[in-house]
């Protein structure tokens, strides 16, 4: 089939459709996929974080539901750390939101942290473009919480959730890995265990964002924190888009000059005296650094 004819069986329902499509924009291929689509509005993204354990595919799986019952059609990414083959996190979902699997207002999609042009920056802006396209107006992205992807994701979601359990110095942990930097609102989830009202004031100290409390395995909380990330969405500005775009923009520039044809070129001859790093860095710019 032809772009033009997978657009249309996707928009028609057809679920294999929509796998081929977004394959094809992770791929080299992404430039022909995205002018078949042509302009669409973004969808609202939120952004799910937090270390292993945490119950993000849970939170997840509890939002995906409240919003299916507003009737808005989900779509979930869901970040696979490892590789573009092991299904980890698609296979983890699907065993925590297996009420959904079978709900055609919903996708469940893994994509992998490598393995794909660019990486994540590349990846992700081009498959929310392809969702936009099929109606699915709102995307939640999972990550697991340990590196670079939490940076990425950050730059496209709005808001960036980061969900943290109670006590083991979960509070202090995620600050020194810094994921309160990309936090937008927190949550502790598994709030009936010891230690939840002791972790909320720890992480006062560590972070001006919003914290709720959560027992996402009951759902008790879901009716605040969708209220938190409606207020969130009501407080967007072009200066807050603006700034999201520049974050992905600068992401993506990064991944695609670590794979510069001139990178490894220039980085000898520094190694071995041959230049230096200002001016090898201007000849793989193309322009004169600031001074």
């Amino acid at each position: 089939m032809t772009i033009e004819e997978l657009i249309e069986a996707a928009r028609g329902g057809s679920t294999r459709a929509t796998g081929r499509l977004l394959s094809l924009a992770e791929s080299p291929r992404r430039t022909e996929v995205l002018e078949a689509i042509g302009p669409v509005d973004p969808p609202r993204v939120i952004g799910v974080t937090g270390p292993p354990g945490a119950g993000k595919s849970t939170t997840v799986g509890v939002l995906v539901g409240a919003y299916r019952q507003r009737e808005e059609r989900v779509a979930v990414l869901a970040v696979d750390p490892s590789s573009p083959y092991s299904g980890g996190a698609l296979l983890g979902d699907r065993i925590r939101m297996a009420a959904h699997i079978n709900d055609p207002g919903v996708l469940i999609r893994s994509v992998a942290a490598r393995g794909h042009l660019g990486g994540l920056a590349a990846a992700v802006p081009a498959s929310l473009q392809v969702l936009a396209a099929l109606s699915y107006g709102l995307v939640v992205l999972e990550t697991v919480g340990v590196g670079q992807s939490e940076i990425e994701i950050a730059a496209v979601a709005d808001p960036t959730i980061v969900i943290l359990n109670p006590g083991a110095g979960d509070a202090v942990q995620a600050a020194k890995a810094g994921l309160l930097e990309v936090a937008d609102i927190v949550v502790v989830n598994k709030a009936d265990r010891d230690g939840a009202d002791q972790t909320v004031r720890d992480l006062h100290a560590e972070t001006s964002a919003p914290i709720l409390k959560l027992i996402a395995a009951q759902g008790e909380g879901i009716d605040e924190l969708m209220e938190a990330i409606a207020a969130h969405h009501r407080s967007d500005s072009p200066q807050r888009r603006a700034a999201r775009a520049r974050s992905q923009i600068l992401s993506l520039a990064q991944s695609l000059l670590r794979t510069h044809p001139e990178l490894d070129r220039l980085a000898d001859a520094v190694a071995e005296g041959r230049d230096d790093v200002y001016a090898a860095a201007e000849r793989l710019f193309g322009v004169p650094l600031n001074p």
